[in-house]
């Protein structure tokens, strides 16, 4: 019996120490479309792939960085994305924030040489410029039931710091129960300063990352543009869902203008992973939500924007709970023991 799954691609910050070596232990057959990579990085004298992946040692410091990070992320997710088990029938494909790129090679809107010229372009050049960075900060509590009104204060309060002489914020992604916001150091802090610390984390700043989605990347998305041309991008083979909610349809794409998105609006308005989920819910209604490695953070996103969605009768964390405890709906490939169930 056919499986059918909606696919979503994790961002930056995923893969972390548990990380290293996923290439090799997962996808060690993979090894010639990983070198292929390795032959692009060559091109302008980065550090291959493989080598990252088998290294001896992990350092925030240098793994976090976006033109090493980004890579890595890419490799492991789109082997993922060609690893699912034969009776699983991909009905559409997602990603949050850098995991749109990977989602257009996984959807086949990109081949995967050119994705990994396209998200190691991007990454090399966020992590060259690195304008601004990131935090994250809950509108949830530890139940995940919907609080509008929390959210709705919280981004009054970014329009209010915003507007400050100086200072840059702005929502960044809409990631669930989570609000990642970006802007420059005044804009940052200004935040941080208004709003008091929840669940002994957060608000949590996020190492090496940019103010991704913000119009402060401008110069970034300007530069990607004249370095990846819109004759990389072809019709893609499974429906895509951007980070507006909006559905790509193999056959009926617009690559120009998936182009213009991808290095346009994509890179320099807001991202709105929730959107994209609850999207992807309602259109495709899917029987499994596959999270690819590296990392299984992203599930709890996925979780939380279906449970405000009040998808399928799920308005709180114990629902969500109960319904993967009798049959388990949203699998993570980054989880030993969960991997099996999409791979087979």
């Amino acid at each position: 019996m056919t499986r059918k799954a909606v696919v979503i691609c994790p961002g930056r910050g995923t893969y972390n120490k548990p990380e290293l070596g996923y290439l090799h232990r997962h996808h060690a057959q993979r090894m010639d479309l990983f070198q292929s990579f390795d032959t692009i990085r060559a091109e302008t004298g980065q550090e291959a792939v493989t080598a990252l992946d088998g290294a001896a040692r992990f350092t925030v410091s240098k793994y976090s960085k976006g033109d090493v990070a980004s890579p890595l992320i890419y490799a492991a997710s789109l082997a993922d994305a060609q690893a699912l088990a034969e009776d699983i029938e991909v009905v559409g494909v997602t990603g949050n924030s850098m995991g749109w790129y990977i989602a257009l090679a996984a959807a086949g809107a990109l081949s995967a040489e050119d994705g990994f010229r396209v998200v190691n372009t991007m990454g090399t050049l966020m992590q060259d410029h690195l304008i601004g960075g990131q935090l994250v900060y809950p509108f949830v509590g530890d139940d995940w039931a919907n609080d509008a009104a929390c959210k709705a204060e919280l981004l009054a309060d970014v329009a209010r710091i915003n507007a400050i002489e100086g200072h840059d914020l702005a929502l960044s992604i809409d990631l669930g129960g989570m609000l990642v916001l970006a802007g420059n150091e005044e804009g940052l802090k200004a935040f941080e300063a208004s709003q008091p610390v929840v669940q002994d984390r957060f608000p949590m700043r996020l190492p090496n990352h940019a103010a991704f989605h913000t119009s402060l990347q401008a110069p970034v998305a300007a530069e990607g543009r004249a370095r990846l041309g819109a004759e990389l991008f072809g019709q893609p083979q499974h429906p895509l869902i951007d980070g507006r909610g909006k559905i790509w349809w193999p056959g009926a794409t617009d690559t120009q203008a998936l182009w213009d998105y991808t290095l346009g609006h994509q890179v320099t308005e807001s991202y709105d992973f929730t959107r994209a989920i609850q999207t992807a819910a309602h259109e495709f209604a899917p029987d499994l939500f596959i999270v690819t490695g590296p990392g299984a953070t992203l599930g709890g996103a996925v979780a939380q924007s279906l449970v405000l969605a009040n998808w399928r009768g799920m308005g709180n964390k114990a629902d969500f709970q109960a319904k993967q405890d009798a049959q388990p709906f949203l699998i993570a490939m980054g989880r030993e023991d969960q991997r099996a169930l999409a791979t087979g």
